[in-house]
């Protein structure tokens, strides 16, 4: 998996930070995102997110490229309704070998259970290919490839909804890849834009309990996640 930070909306902290004093300055906000220093954007911020006014964040957008991760990945991603994605397309991206294809940790690490799951892709491949031979079109192929399936998505997203993204996927609960593409996408976040992204991760890191009740993981601590999100 490689996941980058692309490109973000240029002084994104100066620039909420200036329609968040635009609510309740007379200056208009040219002049007020002019006159605005960075230390002083960053103390604006802290106190009117304090405040839980959010809507300022979805001035600010991010756009990342995620490369090498699953279609069961994206299949999740993609339920993030208020953003924007482009995913490489299985109607012209050829699916030829096992180096296409996304093997979880819980299977690798088991010898047995890679050699079941190597010989089941390696089926499907093999079947894939011999369709396409066949002049199968690629788009009726890839009707036998897996959830397994390599792909790259570009993804936009607001700081807002990344925020929430992040409280759902950054969460042990959460599935590992998209879990593992989620940390990396905050880690990238926060060196960018630091004062809009301080106090993100799981639920728990911003809310101070954990909002799952029974259904949080046993193996689960607090103190632990939040140090951990607060040193990311």
């Amino acid at each position: 998996m490689k996941v980058k930070l692309l490109r973000y909306t240029p002084d994104p902290e100066r620039l909420c930070a200036a329609a968040a004093m635009t609510s309740y300055k007379s200056d208009g906000t040219t002049q007020l995102f002019k006159n605005i220093g960075i230390e002083k954007a960053r103390k604006t911020l802290r106190r009117v997110l304090g405040y839980g006014h959010y809507s300022i964040l979805e001035h600010a957008s991010f756009t990342f490229s995620a490369e090498g991760v699953s279609r069961a990945l994206t299949h999740q991603l993609v339920r993030h309704r208020i953003a924007s994605y482009t995913q490489q397309s299985q109607r012209y991206i050829t699916y030829d070998t096992l180096e296409h294809y996304v093997t979880p940790p819980s299977i690798s690490k088991t010898e047995e259970a890679k050699q079941i799951y190597n010989d089941a892709l390696k089926h499907m491949s093999d079947a894939y290919q011999k369709l396409l031979k066949l002049d199968i079109p690629k788009e009726d192929a890839r009707f036998l490839l897996p959830n397994a399936a390599k792909t790259n998505i570009l993804i936009t997203m607001n700081a807002r909804e990344l925020r929430h993204f992040f409280n759902l996927r950054c969460c042990e609960r959460s599935q590992w890849e998209i879990r593992e593409m989620a940390i990396e996408m905050l880690r990238q976040a926060k060196r960018a834009a630091p004062a809009l992204f301080e106090n993100a991760g799981p639920s728990c890191v911003t809310l101070g309990y954990c909002p799952e009740g029974e259904l949080k993981p046993p193996t689960c601590r607090i103190e632990d996640i939040k140090k951990k999100f607060m040193e990311l």
